[in-house]
């Protein structure tokens, strides 16, 4: 990888892992429907003047029915789930969970007909990342730390992360992605006015919301995926998956430091585990691992999910 390559790769697992820290702060003050609108709509008015000057948003209009799906599943339905479950449950715990995104993919990509399979070293790590979700979810619910309702909400956001992806590479395949992000973000934001109406905050939110909001929507949506298609152009969709292993890391990390979150046997536990399987699941052989700059979002964005 060039030293570019490395650059990007760093900067878009860091961008990446701080979301869930982030919301954490956010929906102490704000309702999960205002945080979706908030983001969604600062993105939007980024990334909408910069698809049309490059021509890329007629395309993503014309494929509208496709562009709508991927809009409610990965971003309306999948960060007002996350949204809630960050309401109940520390950001650590929720980043991690996410790490499920690769080993729900491999599942579905199997019983879609993908021709490698679930044998071999894919069915050990597809074994080994499923114990790894257990032992972090079992030990959470055993000790009362966390409600059965905020794990579901996050295994549902996981879904989301490794279905929309999929909408994406077999029905958007040649349409801009930037104009497919920018039409889905305003989709979202404009869907959700109503409820952000309805939901807004009661007095001014203080400075540290403020900022929490700014910074989702500036930094971890527009630049992140900005950052994420010149990644996937300097070193191939398959390499560019590979941040999905350490934003888990990144999310633990800043909620124990900047939150003071406590870090769980269950975490300690399956963490690696996950880690390790989500990496064996997603194996291909390299006879299947040539890569090519894609033309649309491709599969890499199923695995390099966007929290």
């Amino acid at each position: 990888m060039s030293r570019r390559g490395w650059i990007l790769f760093g900067a878009l697992s860091i961008i990446w892992g701080i979301p869930y820290l982030l919301i954490k702060v956010v929906v102490a003050d704000m309702s999960p429907e205002f945080l979706v609108f908030a983001r969604t709509a600062i993105g939007a008015l980024i990334l909408i003047p910069v698809a049309a000057r490059r021509g890329q948003l007629r395309p993503a209009l014309r494929a509208w029915k496709p562009v709508a799906a991927f809009a409610v599943i990965e971003i309306g339905g999948a960060w007002l789930l996350l949204n809630n479950a960050e309401q109940h449950m520390t950001s650590s715990l929720a980043g991690l969970l996410i790490a499920m995104v690769p080993l729900i993919s491999t599942v579905l990509a199997w019983g879609l007909g993908d021709r490698g399979g679930l044998a071999g070293l894919r069915l050990v790590g597809l074994v080994t990342g499923l114990a790894g979700v257990v032992a972090v979810v079992g030990l959470n619910l055993a000790v009362g730390t966390t409600p059965l309702l905020a794990v579901l909400a996050m295994v549902a956001t996981a879904v989301c992360y490794a279905v929309a992806p999929m909408v994406a590479d077999r029905r958007l395949g040649e349409v801009p992605p930037l104009g497919v992000i920018a039409l889905s973000l305003a989709g979202v934001a404009t869907a959700y006015l109503p409820a952000a109406v309805i939901g807004a905050p009661h007095a001014w939110p203080n400075i540290r919301v403020l900022s929490s909001v700014l910074v989702l929507g500036v930094v971890c949506t527009v630049a992140a995926f900005l950052v994420f298609f010149a990644l996937i152009a300097q070193v191939g969709p398959v390499r560019a998956t590979f941040i999905t292993y350490i934003n888990p890391l990144v999310a633990l990390l800043l909620g124990v430091a900047v939150l003071g979150e406590k870090i769980t046997t269950g975490m300690l536990i399956g963490l690696p585990l996950i880690l390790a399987g989500s990496y064996l699941a997603t194996r291909r052989p390299a006879s299947q691992q040539a890569e090519s700059v894609p033309a649309g979002l491709e599969t890499g964005l199923a695995e390099a999910s966007t929290p």
